[in-house]
């Protein structure tokens, strides 16, 4: 199987809750390649706990097709459209983009677990 490549951009509630459950998926293809968190979150804990490099979203888009797909749950529509004109600058053709609204689909699939919801909180691309 070949793995797919990862990165994880937000580890507050639900992006802290999605990381533990990539690292549980690691030996079914999931190779978590970084993860981007600003504040002291206990995803950021866990995250270097487990020998995740912690970067930029520079510094991620500089991998270029290194990640095959970078999991946005920052919440923030300014973060996705930043990632959006930085990927399509250094012509990244192979990197998805995918929003919580993706995350939540794949947290359907492989948990019975609720995601943490948050109030107020708007998904989509």
């Amino acid at each position: 199987m070949q793995a797919q490549r990862i990165a994880i951009i937000g580890l507050g509630r639900i992006g802290s809750a999605f990381l533990k459950q990539m690292l549980e998926k690691r030996k079914q293809g999931i190779e978590l390649i970084c993860v981007a968190e600003q504040h002291d979150t206990p995803g950021k804990h866990l995250a270097l706990e487990a020998q995740v490099p912690i970067k930029t979203l520079d510094e991620i888009v500089a991998l270029g097709p290194q990640v095959d797909v970078i999991f946005d749950v920052t919440g923030i529509p300014g973060v996705r459209r930043e990632l959006r004109e930085k990927l399509a600058a250094s012509f990244n053709l192979h990197t998805v983009i995918a929003s919580e609204t993706i995350v939540r689909v794949i947290w359907a699939l492989i948990t019975s677990e609720d995601l943490p919801e948050i109030e107020g909180r708007k998904t989509g691309y």
